[in-house]
């Protein structure tokens, strides 16, 4: 009796103990599934990561910063949602993550300069904003880059210039928009430029960004790497661009930007 007794104690302790590992595993399942859920929900609806591929935004955005994106912060859509979450209009001078309206829809950063109602006017690189001159101590100019006819007196105010680096849905629209010699911003619409001004390209020259193809704002740096602009061509082979991933991890320590790492973004 007491080897049978034996026999079901240790029997009964098995199956406890693989009971116990039946419920650990399915506890494990659950708990990456709710992780994946909550990651999936955050990158979709509160945060999104974005890397700036150009000179644009520079000095205030270079070429290699990782950021992260508030896609929970602008409202004024109307939704009837607005008045019980924290969000906001967006303001002059804010810097937003979008939608380019052309070529498949990369996204795109630039700081807004016109918000709807706005009548905007550039006279020798001066932004002017209903009769009022910016105060834009972000904004930087390359002296080795020409003086452009269009971008630096802005709008135009005939077809002579038309010709000349602008979209051609933009060219074909723009008058529309000039009333007494400045742009005005319809309904809806933002006019967004880079703060690197002679290296961006924005809304004069290929239009207005619409208010449903903004994505959100970003608010902080969480890596920065030195990066050549635009440094990843389409057309490169498999072989030269892993050569170049292989290359920036070798040498990430001595490329990352260490000062800007999780750095306030305004």
């Amino acid at each position: 009796m007491a080897d049978a007794t034996g026999v079901i104690e240790a029997e009964s302790a098995a199956s406890k103990s693989d009971e116990r590992e039946s419920v650990s595993f399915w506890e494990y399942v659950e708990s990456l599934l709710v992780t994946i859920l909550l990651a999936l929900f955050g990158t979709s609806f509160v945060v999104q990561s974005f890397k700036i591929p150009s000179q644009s935004m520079e000095p205030t955005l270079l070429v290699g910063d990782h950021l992260l994106v508030n896609k929970f912060i602008f409202g004024g859509e109307g939704a009837w949602y607005e008045k019980l979450l924290p969000y906001r209009p967006i303001r002059h001078g804010d810097i937003i993550v979008f939608k380019f309206p052309y070529d498949d829809n990369p996204y795109y950063v630039k700081r807004v300069i016109g918000i709807p109602g706005d009548r905007i006017r550039i006279i020798d690189q001066q932004v002017n904003v209903n009769g009022k001159q910016l105060d834009e101590p972000y904004v930087i100019h390359d002296p080795s880059v020409p003086y452009d006819p269009f971008g630096d007196t802005f709008p135009p105010t005939t077809t002579r210039f038309l010709r000349l680096a602008v979209r051609q849905e933009w060219a074909a629209d723009i008058l529309n928009h000039v009333s007494d010699g400045e742009l005005v911003v319809p309904a809806d619409k933002y006019f967004v430029m880079g703060d690197n001004r002679d290296r961006s390209s924005d809304s004069r020259y290929w239009g207005f960004v619409d208010r449903h193809a903004i994505m959100g704002g970003p608010v902080m740096i969480y890596w920065s790497v030195e990066t050549a602009a635009d440094s990843v061509d389409v057309d490169e082979g498999f072989r030269t661009r892993l050569h170049e991933f292989m290359d920036t991890v070798m040498h990430l320590p001595a490329r990352t930007r260490w000062s800007r790492m999780f750095h306030q973004v305004r």
